[in-house]
């Protein structure tokens, strides 16, 4: 299906080949829900599906769009790119032409191939790598900052705050974790700060015992990982267990409540880079009594970027009075909006003009705590 094709679609209608009805007299619009809903990170998959949700339910309460109600349908990648460009396509063939997600960049990037040639708007809460919006698409946006961005203030960390003696940088060989890991290691480098090791470990692994006597043998004594919770939270045991106490420090892939469960005391004061905790700010307060309300944890670092993707699209609807995903994407654009994260921005590729990570501390209890 072209994208002359998809506009002629009702966003979320049931659609009859024999023509379609404007967005304007459906009842439903229906808003694809795409990430790791199964697999090692499905706890990322339920942040963003706990912010779309939440968005979803506030508007349909205050009466919908237009006229129109929400509804929210989820698909799931299990953060695999082979699995997500089944998605996409299942997404297009289901005629829903307004997406939030994928969550892994490396799910993220196939996805929006499809996305952008079949005029599909997708607005991803959490894929961070620059690669994906440096294609030149004109459907695709991010309600998160870059991994350029992120890694740059972990940098920025180690090298004014930190001032680690010898570091090595440790990734997943994955798109979003070797991305970071390089970031940082060419900022470090910047200053004249070579790590003595950057090195790939294999998502999914187990034992990392030789991993932890070589940082030993190199005297090392900081640790950037790229990468998400499982293989960090191994990393963290194994290496308490072996008497390796050196700082570790990663990304938003490894904020979640699990890390702890992995990992034990030892995350305790493991920094990392995230989005600004928008649950602490008093105007989310609502928002975030209701998600707790229904047993839910406002607190994850894709909480928010996903309500605001929702209400991204509902403030470019009402202003347009369109859901043509075309002039809804010229409209975001173009035009400043306000969303649970703040007023946001866009430059031409899709990318918030402003920063929203900023650097935490960790905690045994899965909470974390803003450096200072």
């Amino acid at each position: 299906m072209n994208r002359i094709t998809k506009t002629l679609l009702t966003f979320g209608s049931a659609v009859c080949l024999a023509g379609a009805i404007s967005a304007a007299q459906a009842e439903t619009l229906k808003i694809g829900l795409a990430g790791p809903a199964t697999g090692p990170v499905a706890q990322y998959g339920d942040m963003q599906k706990i912010g779309v949700m939440a968005a979803i339910e506030d508007i349909n309460k205050a009466g919908g769009i237009n006229g129109m109600q929400l509804e929210g349908v989820i698909y799931d990648d299990a953060c695999d790119p082979k699995q997500a460009v089944a998605v996409a396509n299942k997404i297009v063939n289901d005629g829903i032409q307004h997406v939030v997600g994928h969550l892994c960049s490396s799910s993220t990037e196939p996805a929006s191939d499809i996305y952008d040639e079949e005029g599909v708007l997708m607005i991803t809460a959490a894929s961070t790598s620059p690669s994906i919006t440096e294609k030149g698409y004109q459907l695709i946006f991010r309600t998160i900052g870059l991994d350029s961005l992120q890694g740059t203030l972990a940098a920025q960390h180690i090298l004014n705050n930190a001032k680690p003696q010898r570091i090595a940088i440790i990734h997943d060989k994955q798109q979003y974790g070797e991305g970071l890991a390089t970031t940082v290691k060419s900022v470090l480098e910047g200053s004249n700060v070579n790590a003595v090791m950057f090195e790939g470990v294999t998502a999914g692994d187990k034992d990392f015992s030789a991993l932890i006597a070589k940082l030993k043998k190199n005297n090392v004594d900081f640790v950037y990982y790229g990468g998400y919770h499982p293989e960090l939270g191994l990393i963290l045991r194994q290496s308490r267990e072996k008497g390796f106490g050196a700082q570790f420090m990663g990304p938003e892939g490894i904020v979640n409540s699990d890390l702890a469960k992995i990992a034990g005391q030892a995350v305790e004061g493991v920094l990392a880079t995230a989005p600004k905790s928008f649950d602490q700010n008093p105007v989310n307060q609502a928002r975030v009594d209701a998600i707790k309300a229904k047993g839910e944890d406002p607190t994850g670092p894709f909480v928010f970027t996903a309500y605001a993707a929702v209400e991204l699209m509902k403030n470019a609807i009402e202003k347009t009075g369109d859901t043509d995903p075309e002039a809804l994407a010229e409209h975001i654009r173009s035009n400043p909006l306000d969303t649970a994260i703040g007023k946001v921005s866009y430059d031409e590729k899709g990318d918030l003009t402003e920063s929203t990570f900023q650097v935490y501390t960790l905690h045994t209890d899965g909470s974390k705590s803003p450096v200072k």
